[in-house]
């Protein structure tokens, strides 16, 4: 794949006038996926997928465009000259960018991440006998993912690693569920099955009657996969440097009023785990480490080179869109066999789901609690909560009213498969708060 990919970008930017310029993007994949319901294999096979797209710029202009990328070399050629004809016919007609940023050749890398997963032919066995008590539906994904990147002044990237990921509910008789996942790199079967026996011991929980809790304010325990719900929304009107500029980020009260969050609070970008390139649409090289929030104060923004042209700042290679692409949350020195001691009495929130600003420049978030919330008295666990909203403030949760954080980090992968599997997830611990708003 990386010499097929080699090749056609010299091809065609050797098709290239002499005032236009190009940045090649190439993302493809080797999956297996299973698709199970009721323990049960219920689909599976094997994709071999791959795309290309064309980043055309020439006379302060920019286009871009996309195919499929294929296995032949002729006919990628074919097909890729047709497109750089239609950008050339669309970018005639569009209007110069006074922020434009052109393609630069600061050094080649090429990253070959090896592990030892599951391999296709033993993922069966090793996933059902684990499950086959229980009613479970869920979807199994592993292979290589493959990223690269190229422009016309010499510059080439080449990314590629292999994951796994089972993402899966477990449904009791009465159609309550307990979410889960289980991903990574090098596959081990003892940390499967007791990742599986945790969630079954919740899914026994569940069978007790739900319990409706009053709305108000209450002792809140956040798993570290709700964790990564909240983290997610700085991705979103938040981290990025050109949502603070223009007003619509959740934390331009950091900025401008030098509002702080809990020192327990630490976010950064981290590539050095190697499940995600380094390089952005562009070709531009982020970093290892770039702390973000430091001990609950804002240290840096997403910055692309687009938003440091435009708004006279140093880019830190953001993506164009300046979401986290490698976000990790650090930990800190609650143990997480004392949480259900810690919180004594209050809410144990596993999943939570629908998330949205409900007053973005608040930092105000609401959503619903679901899938395995539980009501927690005399430090332990009585019994599931009924579905209930949220409505509070990063400012609360993770700031005035944090009162602990876990010493465990748990790996959230993205699980998201629209046009192909997607790089990256969440390293986040759990996390105590003192107070935590439900509403309806």
């Amino acid at each position: 794949m990386e010499h097929l990919f080699n090749q056609f970008c010299d091809y065609i930017i050797g098709q290239l006038n002499n005032s236009e310029h190009l940045i090649i993007s190439f993302g493809g994949e080797a999956s297996q996926f299973i698709r199970l319901n009721d323990a049960k294999v219920r689909q599976t096979g094997i994709i071999n997928d791959a795309s290309l797209s064309l980043n055309l710029i020439d006379n302060n202009r920019s286009c871009r465009g996309s195919f499929t990328f294929q296995k032949s070399f002729s006919e990628n050629c074919i097909v890729g000259k047709e497109e750089l004809s239609r950008l050339r016919e669309e970018i005639s007609q569009l209007p110069e960018d006074p922020f434009i940023v052109l393609p630069e050749n600061k050094g080649s890398s090429r990253e070959i991440n090896e592990s030892n997963p599951l391999p296709f032919e033993e993922a069966v066995d090793a996933l059902i006998p684990p499950i086959q008590d229980v009613d479970l539906v869920g979807i199994w994904a592993t292979g290589k993912i493959y990223r690269g990147n190229a422009n016309s002044v010499g510059q080439k990237h080449w990314f590629e690693t292999e994951t796994y990921s089972l993402d899966y509910s477990l449904v009791t008789p009465d159609h309550k569920m307990v979410k889960g996942n289980f991903a990574g790199t090098d596959w081990d079967q003892n940390a499967y099955e007791k990742n599986i026996l945790d969630s079954i011991h919740k899914l026994e929980i569940m069978n007790r009657p739900s319990v409706k809790i009053k709305r108000g304010d209450y002792r809140t325990w956040f798993t570290p996969a709700a964790v990564s719900e909240f983290t997610g929304m700085f991705s979103w009107n938040g981290i990025s440097e050109s949502c603070i500029h223009q007003g619509s980020s959740s934390l331009c009260k950091m900025r401008n009023d030098e509002l702080k969050l809990s020192p327990l609070f630490n976010l950064s970008e981290d590539f050095r785990s190697g499940i995600v390139p380094k390089f952005n649409e562009k070709g531009e090289i982020s970093s290892d480490f770039l702390p973000l929030i430091e001990k609950g104060e804002l240290k840096n923004t997403l910055v692309n080179s687009r938003s440091a042209k435009e708004y006279n700042k140093e880019s830190n290679f953001a993506n164009d869109e300046e979401y986290l692409r490698s976000p990790v949350v650090r930990e800190g020195d609650l143990d997480e066999s004392s949480v259900l001691k810690q919180l004594d009495k209050g809410l144990y929130l596993s999943n939570l789901h629908y998330l949205n600003w409900s007053d973005n420049i608040g930092g105000r978030v609401t959503g619903l609690t679901r899938y395995a919330c539980f009501w927690v008295e005399n430090g332990e666990i009585q019994a599931p909560i009924e579905t209930m909203r949220f409505d509070d403030t990063i400012y609360r949760f993770f700031g005035s009213e944090l009162e602990a954080v876990g010493k465990n980090k748990d790996y959230l992968p993205n699980i998201l498969t629209y046009e192909g599997r997607e790089l990256g997830g969440f390293n986040c611990p759990g996390m105590l708060v003192k107070s935590f708003s439900l509403t309806l």
